[in-house]
């Protein structure tokens, strides 16, 4: 009877300040993507992952506008990275009428 081995990859995750399992791939494409990958664990991530979904809720931000999109991004590099004191809540955009982000 053979067994297989998974080697479980690890990273030195900035969040946490150890050494702890990797994500398995980037968690989306480009430099920020890669960044996360590089420095980030997969239980800060998924830490971030809850953030967002309380973020999303309480702002009642829209994915499809662009400005929810920079703030989300904008406060996930802020929670991961310990980058700004989380000042960037106070140019959230604000739900409008329907469910989305309100125009200016």
């Amino acid at each position: 009877m053979t067994r297989e081995t998974k080697t479980i990859t690890v990273v030195q995750c900035v969040k946490l300040g150890q050494e702890l399992p990797a994500l398995d791939r980037p968690p989306f494409p480009g430099p920020l993507g890669q960044r996360i990958y590089d420095e980030i664990s997969k239980y800060a991530y998924s830490q971030w992952q809850d953030q967002a979904r309380l973020l999303i809720n309480h702002y009642g931000l829209n994915m499809a506008d662009p400005r929810s999109q920079e703030f989300l991004f904008e406060q996930m590099e802020a929670f991961l990275f310990d980058e700004g004191s989380g000042a960037a809540v106070a140019g959230a955009p604000v739900a409008g009428g329907k469910g989305g982000p309100a125009r200016k």
